[in-house]
């Protein structure tokens, strides 16, 4: 082991721990567990209370429950030659709880007998009148293990621990015994002792032993919350060190409001902007018009109007003599972005507005060559723009539209580049303020939650499949109206291993059965990009009147004339993809339908999603929705760099503790903000110890 290890014997390899080894070691790393100190912080889930006076009348059912209880009966049904099945009645003296296990072990059935205490954990169910709980995680709580400390016998309250494979519980409580003993001194405090005291917390040292041998719920609980605020404070000390870096310590452009190619745009506009629309630009020009570099979060809607504010943006920085650079997650985007800026500047020619893509295309060198010598002045493309032979001529302004798709070090190529560039982050997946808080707490944020005058809101209508013959009268009633129309399906072609509605099939029913009259197209990913471009144009210029297609179509496709989405196996999408699709049509002035189409049977999850979009159009309170059901780490629908992925921490339950957290980091980092203070001895250690990697990342 090196020095520092040495000194520090919590960052010390797990496997030197007794018990583990090598084997173990890498069992464990699959739980996160690499050191000492990883299993020190490595908490139960759960926790069984011996002496809990559990009632089988409190059981929810579709829930997970745990229950304390006796045995009253072990019945083995053999099923068939091949196969048996167990089942143990357990009772709380009044009631009984049925256990059932299809797939079990001999020693199951040897261990388990009338009379004897078990503690069980599954999602509750019932069958014919009666609790149920199927395959249960069991611990036998009157039997003490020979391989067990005799520390845990006749403990009132037990750790439940996470476990993976050929690590078993009560391995796990006896390392997390052992590392105990043996390294428990060595625990050095995170937070400084006038925090410990305002918020009655217990110390790092006598609170980890309180999460794993604590007997006493209530108080594990609250110990729980100190690690949970611990968690979010480093968190938002890192933020703030961040922002105040760009503030600060980040010189970038000076820009000067010229009111040359911006005024132009503005007359001759076709449309007024919104209250919003006017806000979010005076907050970005009051950014570019400062010494510091801009790094400003624009949040919107579908269809609220980010497109039109990012010109303007784009616009000062022309006119200043720099280049501006849009860049988008995909080709199909950054064709979309080319077309409306391209038609917004089109009265003024002396803008030069060039498209850079991947791959290997005519063109592609003359425009590489254009954009070094400053000949192009927009310059819009996908990860292109970030290629070692892209250099720009003098790059001024950087917009990255949904910028949760491109990784932190992808976006800090861009945000490099040049005089330190101002850079406006995009995003049409609004995203909750718990989430925008730990995730871009050091950008400036701006919000567009204002549809443009003449816009009217979705109507969102869910049925069941069985009602087809219903839904598809009022598409046609839309398609007679010269209306067109937007169906969505989860799969390309038929599936023998999952029985969903296809776009193939869908496409074939409806052209030739359904809308026979209409031109009618099919659109998928596995066709040419060509074969693609083609069907999105007829679509756009009106040619084709019906478009089936998978969620290709998710994100940057704009055609007002589309007053209909209707989308096949609803169920089976998240919330914020079904705001998305939705936000494909209500792009024109006519009333817009968008129609989820659910195949039952339907989990609790899926009717809420459903639920929720017919309740509401506000992507903020749909994207709240989502995070609740799916947490942070999916929220995006990919796991991305930068979201963070807390052990203790729960954005949702802990939106108080984020708030305080916020606060108090905001405090300290405005009057020291490298810690130097004694009160901040512990703060400064944690900090540049286990945060200064991140900080650096996050300032790239």
């Amino acid at each position: 082991m090196d020095a520092q290890k040495q000194h520090n014997p919590l960052q010390s390899d797990i496997k030197y721990l007794k018990g583990v080894g090598e084997f173990r070691s890498r069992l464990l790393g699959k739980l996160g567990i690499k050191t000492l100190g990883d299993l020190m912080e490595f908490f139960p889930r759960d926790y069984i209370v011996r002496n809990r006076s559990s009632r089988v009348a409190d059981l929810i059912p579709g829930k997970q429950n745990s229950f304390v209880g006796r045995v009253t009966s072990v019945e083995k049904r053999r099923l068939n030659a091949n196969r048996s099945q167990l089942n143990v009645t357990l009772t709380d003296g009044t009631d009984a709880l049925y256990c059932t296990w299809f797939h079990f072990g001999a020693w199951l059935q040897e261990q388990l007998h009338a009379g004897c205490l078990v503690w069980v954990s599954g999602s509750v169910t019932t069958y014919r009148g009666s609790f149920q709980i199927v395959h249960p995680e069991l611990e036998i709580l009157d039997k003490n293990s020979d391989d067990t400390p005799s520390f845990w016998h006749n403990r009132q309250v037990l750790p439940v621990y996470p476990l993976t494979e050929k690590i078993s519980m009560n391995l796990m409580r006896t390392l997390v015994y052992r590392a105990f003993s043996l390294y428990a001194e060595a625990v050095e405090e995170t937070l400084p002792s006038y925090l410990l005291e305002k918020f009655g917390f217990p110390s790092r040292y006598k609170g980890l032993q309180i999460m794993h041998f604590g007997q006493d719920i209530s108080l594990i609980e609250s110990t729980r919350k100190r690690f949970a605020f611990e968690e979010l404070f480093y968190n938002q000390l890192m933020l703030a060190r961040c922002m105040r870096h760009h503030h600060r310590g980040s010189e970038g452009i000076n820009f000067e409001l010229k009111r040359t190619y911006t005024t132009v745009l503005k007359q001759q506009l076709p449309f007024t902007l919104t209250s919003a629309q006017k806000k979010v630009i005076r907050e970005i020009v009051g950014d570019m018009t400062s010494p510091s570099q801009m790094n400003r979060l624009l949040q919107g809607d579908v269809g609220s109007g980010k497109t039109i504010v990012t010109v303007f943006a784009m616009l000062l920085a022309i006119e200043n003599g720099y280049q501006a650079v849009l860049m988008a997650p995909t080709e199909i985007l950054a064709d979309q972005h080319m077309r409306s800026i391209s038609a917004l500047l089109e009265g003024q020619p002396e803008i030069n507005i060039g498209l850079l893509k991947g791959g290997s295309y005519r063109g592609k060198r003359q425009m590489i060559k254009d954009i070094a010598a400053g000949d192009v002045n927009i310059i819009i493309g996908t990860h292109a723009l970030i290629q070692k032979d892209v250099i720009f001529h003098d790059l001024g302004f950087v917009a990255i539209d949904e910028q949760h798709r491109f990784g932190v070090e992808q976006r800090a190529l861009l945000t490099r580049s040049g005089r330190h560039p101002d850079v406006l982050y995009l995003s049409a997946t609004p995203i909750p303020r718990s989430l925008a808080l730990t995730v871009y707490g050091d950008l400036d944020m701006s919000i567009l939650d204002e549809l443009p005058p003449g816009r009217r809101p979705v109507e969102t209508i869910w049925r069941n499949s069985n009602k087809n013959n219903l839904t598809y009268g009022e598409v046609r009633r839309e398609l007679k109206r010269g209306r067109q129309v937007y169906i969505v399906c989860p799969l390309i072609e038929e599936s023998e291993k999952m029985d969903l509605v296809d776009a193939t099939s869908v496409y074939e029913h409806v052209s030739v059965q359904e809308f026979p009259e209409f031109s009618c197209a099919l659109l998928h990913g596995r066709m040419k990009q060509e074969e693609k471009d083609v069907i999105m144009r007829r679509f756009k210029e009106g040619e084709i009147s019906v478009l089936v297609s998978t969620t290709v179509i998710e994100v940057g496709i704009d055609v007002p004339n589309a007053s209909v989405m209707l989308i096949e196996h609803a169920e089976r999408f998240g919330l914020s993809q079904l705001h998305q699709l939705r936000g494909r049509v209500g792009r024109g002035s006519a009333q817009s339908f968008c129609y989820l189409i659910a195949h039952p049977p339907l989990s609790n999850e899926a009717r809420v999603r459903l639920h929720t979009m017919v309740s509401t159009n506000d992507g903020f309170v749909i994207a709240e929705k989502d995070l609740e059901l799916r947490g942070p780490g999916e929220f995006f629908g990919t796991e991305q760099s930068g979201i963070p992925g807390f052990k203790h921490a729960n954005i949702i339950r802990d939106q108080e503790l984020l708030r305080i957290a916020r606060s108090i980091a905001m405090d300290i980092v405005s009057q020291d903000a490298d810690f130097t203070e004694d009160r901040h001895a512990a703060i400064g250690k944690t900090y540049f110890t286990n945060f200064i990697k991140g900080e650096k990342l996050f300032m790239a």
